[in-house]
């Protein structure tokens, strides 16, 4: 099981997507990239999850846990075909976009001039 992307919070593999912190106190998130239905690129603000470190204030949407997220700009919200969405934010968001993208086809992004969910 070779390693296409990985940072302090995500690995990416051949099979799927880790999320470390995801579930309390640190479970991890297993994604297998057949159950992805779409991955959303989106540029985060204050309000719309730069933030927010873990958790959500939005039930449709969980944000993995990462307490570097305040200086990132870019997230990744995943639909699985369930009721609440993944919100990731790896740290090079490139190389992740590229390892994820070559097993689930190409991502969404936000329209211009509008922005991600309130996290």
């Amino acid at each position: 099981m070779g390693i296409e992307y990985q940072d302090k919070w995500i690995t990416c593999t051949a099979e799927g997507v880790d999320v470390r912190g995801y579930y309390f106190p640190w479970g991890t998130k297993h994604i297998t990239y057949p159950e992805v239905r779409g991955v959303e690129r989106i540029e985060m603000s204050a309000l719309r999850g730069r933030g927010r470190i873990w958790g959500t204030a939005n039930p449709g949407y969980w944000a993995s846990f990462d307490p570097g997220r305040p200086g990132k700009s870019v997230a990744f919200v995943f639909d699985l075909g369930k009721r609440v969405r993944p919100f990731i934010t790896p740290a090079d968001p490139g190389s992740f976009e590229a390892a994820v993208s070559a097993h689930t086809g190409p991502f969404t992004g936000s329209p211009a001039g509008s922005t991600g969910p309130v996290i």
